[in-house]
């Protein structure tokens, strides 16, 4: 249920970009800032929910803060572009999606990513998986 939560804040991260530039363009100081807030709150989650150390929160603070900016520079120069394919967009999402579970696999303890694997990161990759079966 919670990795739903995540997919869901993400894809509303993504639409609010496409929202406000259709409506008011958001400054790079406001989208940075509904980022970092994403961050942190993610942070504070994973953390309580896997007991990281202070080292772990970091490493993830930092990989989230870094793969999520550029998955959204990404994504920003994709409209830039015009390209008007959700499935591209989601491939994007995918693809760094993906390298962060790469991360934290690394990151995690055994428990830690067996709790993170149960808590939707096996249904998040599950639907990954599907989704690069139907591409193919």
């Amino acid at each position: 249920m919670k990795i739903y939560h995540f997919l869901s804040v993400m894809l509303a991260l993504c639409l609010s970009v496409t929202i406000a530039r259709a409506q008011q363009p958001q400054t790079p100081e406001q989208r940075e800032k509904q980022l970092l807030e994403y961050v942190d709150k993610e942070v504070q989650r994973l953390s309580t929910l896997l007991e990281l150390e202070y080292w772990q929160e970091f490493y993830v603070d930092s990989t989230l803060t870094h793969d999520y900016k550029a998955m959204n520079e990404e994504m920003e120069k994709m409209q830039g572009a015009k390209v008007e394919n959700s499935d591209l967009y989601i491939n994007v999402q995918d693809k760094w999606m993906q390298q962060i579970d790469d991360t934290y696999k690394r990151l995690f303890t055994a428990d830690q990513w067996a709790k993170y694997w149960k808590s939707g990161g096996k249904r998040a990759q599950e639907a990954r998986d599907k989704r690069n079966k139907k591409k193919k």
